[in-house]
């Protein structure tokens, strides 16, 4: 699916109703997905975001099998309507809920914006995490340099902001800090920024970020007001080019997690018959 206006243009792949590309004067803003880095580019974390512990979430007693970040990523959707994708009839046995997932894009100007939205098909209440995982190239990216560029933090006041860090991440499953770390409101990039794995932000801290090259400029900016958490992360590898701006509605397990999937951090309940919905956008600047 292709939507354009005389600013930007984007492109959503029907794998996984995925963000892959965001084009403004000839100038690509998204990853390219190069497996030697990463293989995905903005993809729909749903129903789990990040890991459950174990790889197991437990619903009415019942033990059942949820790789980090859910399924919706690998799913397939169908346009239903302008800018609008829905999730062919999926009923995986690792989610026992009758449901449907749509994924609408939106442009105003050089904004995109972006809904999510569950719908409980089904006779009982359904329990679920959703989150964006958008990646950003680097402009001008030099594996040498010493910083590569900036992330900026915003409140939901819009005012620079920084974010506490409580957890760390140990086999994709928080665990506490010995003391917790203040991230600079302007945070530098360099080839040692995410060597301890990505940054976690938790309790509604970030409701914004901007994306900053190597000079200070900011270039790119992500807003998702509602957002309970925020992950910024890349992968440790030399020569990484790209960084990921996540608001997530949703959070991985602490270690040693075994409770029920009503119980999971930041998890959604949606009655029957009702909708939930996530949103973001992203603004070219």
């Amino acid at each position: 699916m292709k939507l354009s206006n005389n600013l930007i243009s984007i492109e959503v792949a029907p794998h996984g109703a995925e963000l892959v590309s965001l084009v403004r004067k000839g100038r690509e803003y998204m990853w390219s997905g190069d497996a030697a880095f990463w293989n995905r580019r903005a993809p729909i974390l749903f129903p789990a975001v990040g890991k459950p512990f174990n790889n197991e979430i437990r619903i009415d007693g019942q033990v059942f099998t949820m790789k980090q970040h859910g399924f919706a990523r690998d799913c397939e959707f169908e346009e239903a309507g302008e800018g609008l994708l829905v999730m062919k009839d999926v009923r995986p046995e690792n989610y026992p809920y009758r449901f449907a997932l749509e994924a609408q894009y939106k442009l105003d100007g050089n904004r995109v914006d972006i809904t999510w939205t569950v719908v409980n098909l089904d006779k009982r209440d359904l329990y679920a995490q959703i989150g964006a995982h958008p990646a950003f190239t680097l402009p001008d990216y030099d594996p040498a340099d010493e910083v590569h560029g900036y992330v900026r933090y915003y409140d939901a006041c819009n005012r620079p902001v920084c974010p506490v860090v409580v957890s760390d991440l140990e086999d994709g499953n928080r665990v506490p800090r010995p003391e917790p770390v203040h991230l600079p409101a302007e945070m530098p990039i360099t080839n040692e920024t995410f060597a301890h794995d990505a940054w976690i932000i938790e309790e509604m801290q970030v409701a914004a970020t901007e994306l900053c090259d190597k000079d200070g400029v900011a270039f790119l900016r992500v807003d998702s007001p509602l957002a309970e958490a925020y992950g910024i992360w890349a992968p440790y590898k030399p020569g990484c080019p790209f960084v990921c701006l996540e608001p997530w509605n949703g959070l991985c397990d602490k270690k040693g997690f075994t409770g029920d999937i009503a119980n999971r951090t930041y998890i959604h309940r949606v009655a029957p018959g009702e909708k939930y919905s996530f949103l973001y956008s992203i603004t070219i600047l």
